[in-house]
């Protein structure tokens, strides 16, 4: 079974960071894009960042350069290092793994049909 665990969500002030981890239960980190969103109940899912398979990330405009998706294939891990936080990084991070997307991974979160989540982590920033 796919399952993404998410972990590292918390508190931080502006200015401040934080680091997130995806735990990979059911597939590797090797094989398939992966990537995080983000959700709030004003703006819904923004994408924040994705990873090929071979290491090629991507970013959504209002987190480049503050923010960086990496992963540890030994580990079976997927990280984002969230820096230089603002309040408007107030919300719920998901990490998502795709089963069929290997490269050009910044539209797989639109495949529902190969699309596993998990289940999310809060980061809260306050001012």
């Amino acid at each position: 079974q796919v399952r993404p665990v998410e972990s590292g969500g918390g508190s931080a002030q502006t200015g401040g960071s934080l680091r997130l981890s995806c735990a990979a239960s059911g597939y590797t980190t090797r094989d398939y894009c992966l990537g995080w969103a983000r959700y709030t109940p004003e703006q819904g899912r923004e994408k924040v960042a994705t990873i090929d398979n071979d290491g090629h990330a991507t970013y959504a405009d209002s987190v480049k350069g503050r923010f960086t998706i990496t992963k540890d294939d030994d580990k079976n891990i997927l990280f984002l290092q969230m820096n230089d936080l603002e309040p408007e990084d107030t919300a719920t991070y998901v990490c998502a793994v795709s089963t069929y997307f290997r490269t050009g991974c910044w539209g797989f979160l639109e495949d529902r049909a190969h699309v596993f989540w998990g289940r999310g982590t809060q980061v809260t920033v306050s001012s």
